[in-house]
């Protein structure tokens, strides 16, 4: 069943029964305990700034550039020279916007550093840069190492085209070789990589020493990505890491309370969703999704846009089963000001009469000013439908009618 609530005209719509469902259960994460069901709580991610991540390397022994931190031209005292001043922000095509300059003098360093600093690059403002010493560089390559699902384990590849986009390298120019994950990188793949790449010995050498330290960083940090492009062979034959990009599932948090303060990139209401542990994204459309299960929720999502509409912030409410945590999520979603919400739940883990209690918590609480369609089926749904009804919710059946509703109701505003 589905319900609409509409204080202005009490819409209300009945069409024949469908459901759609596709859910994935995931394990709460944060800044708390790990424990199964009590919030919203998908895999989510810890990006790294590109200095933030240089520390990381040093610290497993990868070579990396020397370089000077700074958040206003006048920190740059001594930087190395020469240097590529590079903005600090988590997104990639800085060079294409401005924000990479080189210098040769510390006068030309802190001008390129005022160049940069407030410089707008995608939706993040430039607070910070890194003078990195500029590397002589003879040849690049790329290294990086993530999971590949499909073969439930982790993959190490690398590509003689090093110091451009991997994914705009051609498919067989890149090397792919999996680690059994019980016995870790092998000497065998590093003869393999080395040979593949066409590595005289001494490269070798150093190449596959930056990989099983990169190896080890992957594992002991809990790291989805650990990227090196450019690989860089330096002309007096070093090897040198001269890019670094890290990536690690915030499920680990808990093992590493040492990136919990990291920012990230998160809006304001992500952040504080983030830190009560609900799943919260904020997307540019205007309608609010909430749903339970990655699967239904980005099925909802697809299903706004069928009927003209455009999913805005959206919750996942995953295996919650505590109105309280269903009222807390409604509330943020409410902070982001849809024009409506389409509530679309399948209750099982998460009871129907649950999510039920939680929304007409928030819908009282908030003076009904908010448009609501919601559809909810499952476990406990008839006592759902009760607890809607007292709070001037009616009732329509499907998805499918459940997105129309929530379209017109947005152009009816």
């Amino acid at each position: 069943m589905t319900f609409v609530t509409d204080p202005d005209c009490g819409l209300e719509k009945h069409t024949p029964a469908s459901s759609l469902y596709g859910g994935v259960r995931f394990r709460k994460r944060g800044r708390n305990k790990a424990k199964w069901g009590s919030a919203i709580a998908p895999r989510t991610r810890v990006k790294f700034l590109e200095y933030q991540a240089h520390a990381v390397f040093r610290k497993y022994g990868i070579p990396v550039p020397s370089g000077a931190l700074a958040a206003k031209p006048e920190d740059l005292v001594n930087p190395p020279l020469p240097c590529a001043v590079k903005a600090q922000v988590l997104i990639g095509g800085r060079g294409k916007a401005g924000g990479i300059k080189f210098a040769k003098t510390a006068t030309e360093a802190r001008a390129a550093a005022n160049a940069i600093l407030g410089m707008r690059i995608g939706p993040y403002t430039v607070k910070q840069v890194y003078a990195q010493e500029k590397l002589d560089i003879a040849r690049e390559f790329y290294l990086s190492i993530t999971f590949d699902r499909s073969a439930r384990a982790p993959v190490l590849m690398a590509s003689t085209s090093g110091g451009v986009d991997i994914e705009s390298v051609p498919h067989a120019s890149i090397v792919r070789l999996h680690v059994p994950p019980l016995v870790g990188l092998q000497p065998y793949l590093l003869r393999n990589l080395a040979r593949r790449l066409k590595l005289s010995k001494k490269l070798a050498a150093q190449v596959s020493d930056i990989a099983i330290k990169a190896y080890a960083l992957f594992r002991q940090e809990d790291a989805e990505l650990v990227e090196i492009n450019p690989l860089a062979v330096l002309k007096n034959g070093r090897v040198v890491a001269g890019d670094a990009k890290l990536v690690i599932d915030d499920n680990a948090e808990h093992r590493h309370p040492e990136y919990a303060n990291l920012p990230q990139d998160r809006t304001p209401l992500e952040e504080e969703a983030h830190d009560k542990g609900i799943t919260f994204i904020q997307l540019d459309g205007d309608i609010g999704v909430i749903a339970n299960g990655a699967g239904l929720t980005m099925a909802t999502l697809d299903v706004l846009n069928l009927k003209g509409g455009k999913g805005g912030a959206f919750l996942d409410l995953a295996g919650t089963d505590n109105p309280e945590t269903v009222k807390q999520a409604f509330e943020i979603l409410l902070k982001a000001k849809p024009s409506v919400i389409f509530l679309n739940v399948f209750g099982g883990i998460t009871k129907a009469d649950t999510v039920a209690t939680g929304v007409e918590q928030a819908l009282l609480a908030h003076g009904k000013k908010v448009r609501v369609v919601a559809r909810i089926k499952g476990v406990n749904e008839d006592r759902a439908k009760e607890i809607l009804s007292d709070a001037g919710v009616h009732s329509v059946e499907t998805i499918e009618a459940g997105a129309e509703m929530a379209v017109k109701l947005r152009r009816a505003r």
